[in-house]
């Protein structure tokens, strides 16, 4: 799956994608990340890619021209997602859509955000929550990290059957991963529960059931 990023801040990504799975992703050629930079295509001497917005306001606005302009040299045409605070909320069932296309961009916003144009050139607009942020770059990420770890082979398929927000569990709607526990069995009189040292194992899925239960309960109230 190629990652196709239309940012002006390429470095913000450096540290994230040359580390841990998403390193090691790129080197078996499971993922691929590319950048475009929309000041590539701006036409003026000074590279502008940002003007102040029509009716007045704070801040400047990302132009539709060279945004247009970025998506437009991306060949194949690909899935086209621009990250706003008007889209759609992400949620794990989006990231498990889009870790099938198999090119995906994504519009990183900056300073006020986008000319709203934009919009018409893209296949959805989504917000990853009810926040802001100083630009899409982190958002961006968030979304990577999210799908390339769906796709087959970037991480342990077992590890995806019992985490939270997948749909693997038919008794619970959305799933919320339960307590998890390792050595030491005691810090600082904190210890293990017992149950889960038992070695009964449909006593350890009980538990593990009723305190998946509590957290979600806990989490809607």
């Amino acid at each position: 799956m190629t990652f196709i990023l239309i940012t002006l801040f390429p470095e913000a990504f450096e540290s994230i994608f040359s580390s841990s799975i998403l390193a090691r992703a790129q080197k078996d050629n499971q993922i691929k990340i590319v950048f475009v930079n929309p000041r590539d295509f701006a036409r003026d001497k000074y590279k502008t890619v940002d003007d102040k917005p029509y009716g007045g306001g704070a801040g400047m606005v990302m132009k539709v021209d060279t945004i247009v302009a970025a998506l437009e040299s991306i060949k194949p045409k690909p899935y086209i997602v621009l990250l706003s605070a008007s889209g759609k909320r992400y949620t794990q069932s989006t990231a498990r859509k889009l870790s099938a296309k198999p090119h995906l961009a994504i519009i990183c916003g900056h300073y006020e955000g986008v000319d709203a144009r934009v919009e018409k050139y893209v296949d959805e607009v989504i917000s990853i929550g009810d926040f802001v942020l100083t630009g899409g770059e982190i958002a961006a990420a968030a979304i990577v990290d999210s799908v390339a770890r769906l796709i087959p082979g970037v991480i342990n398929p077992k590890s995806l059957e019992s985490e939270s927000f997948s749909t693997f569990n038919p008794q619970l709607s959305t799933y919320i991963e339960y307590p998890q526990y390792t050595r030491p069995e005691d810090f600082r009189g904190a210890k293990v529960p017992k149950v889960l040292l038992s070695g009964d194992h449909k006593k350890v899925e009980h538990w593990r059931e009723q305190n998946t239960k509590k957290i979600k309960n806990k989490l809607n109230s």
